[in-house]
């Protein structure tokens, strides 16, 4: 392989999350001596000649254009991985071509609509003997690298219990109440883009990977905002409205393989107001505890929130890098091949979970794992 991994990109467009954080973390220069973007795909032959054009003025190398089917990109011979970031609803589609060609890549969480789309997802990757990068990036974040250091190190002695509340906020526009007209998707749980599969999905992967992996789940749930107002691109009401088939709140315990207690309270919907905690995490240990917070930012795999140790303030090296320096240090782990960078294996754990999540609301029990 060459020294640096040339990447075919599906989904990088004008706009959204790959155009906004995905591509520019990969395009930073110290993560692009390791890499270099040769291709782009996207849904139609406009749109993907101006990303072309755009990243061949941006980056100095040609950049091909695809459009349509995934597999005409991942059919290029100088294309090493394939990087598939598009709408959870065609997630797997749009992987299992690059697959089938024996690429290597990367799949945006949460990897398919759900366990089954995963499973196969996964199927089909250890069949071809394909290496996996799943965006999962929560794990390279300064302060769960901390946290777990701190976890690890006995500073707050054995770990006996750890709660996390996080909330997604209205001023999202993601969920209801209130949804934009991009994310009009995300309002029908058969899309695979909920608050339990994104939200929950994204801080479990951290949750666990810094205190060990559930071996029961009991969970609870309501749906609080049944009608999703839609606004346009500019915020402002287009007067649809839509009913939402997602479960909007979520009480989830369980028991870690430590014998440690978790419990998770997820909510989304409320308004973003003065003194409102969207993100509270506390790990109680023995000795000590670990505070993890923030009134700013929900989702640790884009931003940093403060730590504290026994109640006083953790200095952390690295946080002021943002959404780019988590992403970018995930793109960096895969590139010089270290662990623990996110592979489609830990995607099927985590879907797992989240299963039984659902399955233990529906029949009313625990779940063992």
């Amino acid at each position: 392989m060459p020294s640096r991994i040339r990447v075919g990109f599906v989904g990088l467009s004008a706009t959204g999350w790959a155009a906004a954080n995905l591509g520019p973390a990969l395009f930073q220069p110290s993560i692009q001596t390791k890499y270099k973007l040769v291709a782009v795909s996207t849904t139609n032959e406009t749109s993907a000649k101006a990303s072309a054009e755009k990243y061949t003025a941006q980056l100095g190398n040609d950049v091909k254009a695809y459009h349509g089917n995934t597999a005409l990109i991942a059919a290029d011979p100088d294309v090493d991985l394939v990087v598939v970031s598009v709408k959870t609803p065609h997630h797997k589609d749009a992987v299992l071509p690059a697959i089938a060609q024996k690429k290597n890549f990367f799949l945006e969480w949460p990897a398919g609509r759900g366990l089954e789309e995963t499973l196969e997802i996964q199927a089909a990757a250890h069949r071809q003997g394909v290496k996996s990068i799943i965006g999962l990036q929560g794990r390279h974040s300064p302060v769960i690298k901390k946290v777990k250091e701190l976890v690890q190190s006995g500073a707050i002695g054995t770990v006996r219990s750890t709660v996390m509340i996080g909330l997604v906020a209205r001023d999202s526009n993601f969920w209801p109440p209130i949804v934009s007209e991009a994310h009009v998707y995300g309002v029908d749980s058969t899309n695979g883009a909920t608050p339990l599969s994104i939200g929950v999905g994204h801080q479990l992967d951290s949750l666990t990977f810094v205190l060990g992996d559930f071996s029961t789940i009991n969970a609870t749930a309501t749906t609080i905002y049944p009608t999703a107002a839609i606004v346009g691109a500019d915020g402002n009401p287009t007067g649809k409205t839509l009913a939402a088939t997602i479960v909007d709140h979520y009480a989830i315990s369980g028991v870690l393989k430590s014998g440690a207690l978790a419990s998770i309270t997820w909510r989304t919907g409320y308004k973003k107001t003065p003194g409102r905690r969207l993100l509270l995490w506390e790990i109680d240990g023995e000795e000590g505890s670990i505070r993890v917070e923030s009134d700013e930012f929900t989702f640790m795999n884009i931003a940093n929130p403060t730590v504290s140790l026994n109640g006083e303030k953790v200095e952390i090296a690295g946080v002021e890098s943002g959404a780019l320096g988590i992403i970018g240090a995930a793109w960096d782990a895969y590139a010089s091949g270290d662990q623990p960078y996110a592979t489609i294996d830990d995607a099927v754990k985590n879907h797992h979970v989240l299963d039984a999540v659902k399955r233990s609301i529906a029949e009313g029990k625990t779940i063992v794992l």
